[in-house]
């Protein structure tokens, strides 16, 4: 019988190449079939953290999002844009592997962190083997950038959406210790409003492409507008210290 190839879903980390894993590395240098997701038009982010590190031979595998915000989520038409999308790109990479080629799949941050490779995992396991490299994520980077820890002793860490209800929002942020918030992009005047009702305006801070190089720290009260991609706000954590 042909040997099946396997999936990889490679976390690259939030930007700078240098924080690959070992294993990453290795797969990502090594690969003949380098798949990854970007928007219509653009090289994507996955692929220009890879950028220098495709052998010469690669065979490139853009897989472009039919939609990314010219469809509300509520929409049923976007469920359904994005199902027939990701079961066509599982076909292709089912195609490969059962050929017996092995694909590295590029995956920002980390494969399982709201990550697109995700709808690509639940359709491919139990077909052909599939791999999952972690990565530091981008919300590491960006409480990095800050300079400042995001927990301390028993602090209590909440990740949300600014795509929430801004008053689902507000309480949020109100009844934690330390806040991630993501997917800001056009939420931003609703987050801020949200952070003022919680009374933690002059604790939060908004990173934008952080570990990049155009990475920007900036306290959230002085922030006038926010790249549509890339950006999270922090509130960091007090708690507990010997």
């Amino acid at each position: 019988m042909r040997r099946l190839g396997t999936i990889h879903g490679v976390g690259l980390g939030p930007g700078a190449p240098d924080l690959l894993s070992v294993r990453a590395d290795r797969l990502v240098r090594s690969a003949r079939h380098v798949a990854y997701f970007r928007k219509a038009g653009r090289p994507g982010q996955a692929r220009r953290i890879a950028e220098g590190m495709l052998r010469a031979d690669a065979i490139e595998l853009p897989m472009e999002y039919p939609v990314t915000t010219e469809i509300p989520v509520t929409d049923p038409r976007y469920n359904a844009c994005l199902s027939a999308f990701y079961a066509e790109c599982t076909d292709r990479l089912l195609s490969l592997a059962r050929s017996g080629e092995d694909v590295v799949v590029l995956c920002e941050g980390d494969p399982f962190f709201y990550g697109s490779f995700m709808h690509l995992h639940t359709r491919l396991t139990g077909l052909v083997p599939v791999a999952v490299v972690p990565g530091i994520t981008g919300m590491a980077g960006a409480w990095n950038a800050t300079g400042q820890p995001i927990t301390w002793g028993d602090d209590v860490l909440t990740i949300v959406m600014a795509t929430l209800p801004e008053e689902e929002l507000a309480r949020r942020i109100r009844d934690t210790d330390a806040v991630v918030v993501m997917k800001i992009g056009r939420n931003l005047a609703k987050l801020r409003r949200a952070v003022a009702t919680a009374g933690r305006e002059e604790e939060a801070w908004l990173v934008e492409h952080a570990a990049m190089p155009e990475q920007r720290v900036t306290p959230l009260a002085a922030a006038e507008r926010v790249t549509p991609y890339f950006s999270i706000l922090l509130i960091h954590g007090r708690g507990r210290r010997p």
